[in-house]
């Protein structure tokens, strides 16, 4: 099973390094974004930002507090 998984890393393109550097930085970013969005300190500050796609110049503030006003 070893010699499956073995990788020949003089054999790797560019394009095989860039899409390795690529997954392993994506796989730390979603890391990081899974911990600070669980994180119980910033529920209040993810809790501000809710409703910013119903926000625009005119209704600000409609959407508030899970109701239509």
């Amino acid at each position: 099973m070893g010699d499956y998984f073995q990788t020949d890393w003089a054999a790797m393109t560019v394009n095989d390094w860039v899409g390795l550097i690529m997954t392993v930085v994506v796989f730390f970013v979603m890391i990081w974004a899974y911990v600070y969005t669980f994180n119980p300190k910033n529920h209040d500050k993810l809790e501000d930002q809710r409703f910013i796609p119903f926000d625009d110049d005119e209704n600000k503030d409609q959407f508030r507090n899970g109701e239509k006003k």
